[in-house]
């Protein structure tokens, strides 16, 4: 850095912020450290008693914070977002529709190993809703080498590293089984809690059958949905592996491709999920979602509404932070479970 005249400081980037006084207003800082001094600056500097200011030289193959900044936003930034203006160096990103919110986590970690800059975003595989930040990003001083850049930029790809998929799934078919609803022993309390559940979503059922334990009687009111062509079909209850449990070869008899039947998450290890060849979703729901606040029907859900089909990987990698704690007064989904 170098110290100059203020009055030719035009163009030349502040080494330390400079505070301005009012009595009784405020106390704060009237330019900013990395601040461009521009023409209109001049008077306001020299009226805070600023006759000479610390700036940095310029030098070859440095990039200023505030444009550095606007190209990690550019390895950042999808469809359906919007970036903050830059300040002090920092731009943030946040949602402008709600959908699936993705994050390329493998490439991120990459760029984030370079020193001197950095990336920080909101746990993927969650739902966002317009205006949710999503992610912030800025280099660590006030210049750094282009290299450093071009060297993220290349990990980038010319692929964003974020991602919202919309909520594309619009209508449901249900599927509520056991003989003592079927016979009318007692009420359905499966079938509500799953309603609000895609109503959050914006997923209307509208097509609801009550069933008995029987295969075929299942069977036959999943080909009835699937010819409704709603977008998607669950199936509530009969889950278990007990002899008397029927949803799970009545979903296999319907013709589905098994995605897996289990899952290593607690509540919710006796989830079904299969598509059918037209990609539409089939699941099985175990008891646990009826009076458990957070399983992994909600793990699940986000992805299935965005048409971003769940893979038997995706499933398994839910082993990691999908044991449920169980707090007595539930967070979810602001807390550790499924991430």
């Amino acid at each position: 850095m170098k110290c100059i005249e203020t009055e030719k400081a035009v163009g030349h980037i502040l080494c330390h912020d400079i505070t301005q006084i009012i009595p009784g207003q405020t106390k704060d800082a009237r330019f900013r450290k990395g601040h461009v001094v521009t023409e209109a600056d001049i008077p306001v500097l020299l009226s805070l008693g600023k006759e000479h200011l610390y700036v940095w030289e310029p030098a070859p193959g440095m990039v200023h914070e505030n444009d550095a900044a606007l190209r990690l936003q550019a390895i950042c930034q999808n469809r359906y977002m919007k970036a903050s203006p830059v300040k002090e160096g920092k731009i943030e990103l946040s949602a402008e529709t709600a959908g699936l919110f993705l994050v390329d986590r493998e490439r991120l970690l990459q760029i984030n190993m370079n020193d001197q800059l950095m990336i920080a975003t909101r746990h993927g595989d969650t739902a966002v809703h317009p205006g949710d930040k999503l992610a912030g990003m800025r280099i660590i001083p006030l210049m750094i080498e282009e290299s450093r850049l071009v060297e993220a930029e290349q990990i980038g790809g010319g692929r964003p590293l974020l991602q919202i998929l919309p909520w594309k799934m619009k209508t449901a078919g249900m599927i509520v089984t056991g003989s003592e609803i079927y016979k009318g022993r007692i009420t359905d309390k499966f079938g509500p809690v799953v309603e609000e559940k895609l109503k959050a979503y914006g997923v209307e059922v509208v097509d609801k059958a009550l069933s008995d334990d029987n295969k075929e009687m299942i069977c036959e009111n999943i080909q009835r949905m699937r010819r409704q062509k709603v977008d998607m079909i669950v199936c509530t209850g009969g889950m278990s592996v007990d002899p008397d449990d029927c949803t799970p070869g009545a979903i296999r008899d319907s013709g589905a491709d098994i995605v897996s039947y289990g899952s290593p998450v607690l509540p919710g290890a006796m989830l079904l999920l299969g598509y059918f060849a037209d990609g539409v979703p089939i699941l099985g729901l175990p008891g646990c979602v009826m009076y458990a606040k957070a399983t992994v029907f909600d793990l699940v859900l986000p992805h299935i509404v965005a048409g971003h089909e769940v893979d038997k990987a995706f499933l398994a990698a839910k082993g990691h932070g999908g044991l449920c704690l169980g707090c007595a007064e539930c967070h979810y989904p602001n807390c550790a479970f499924g991430k």
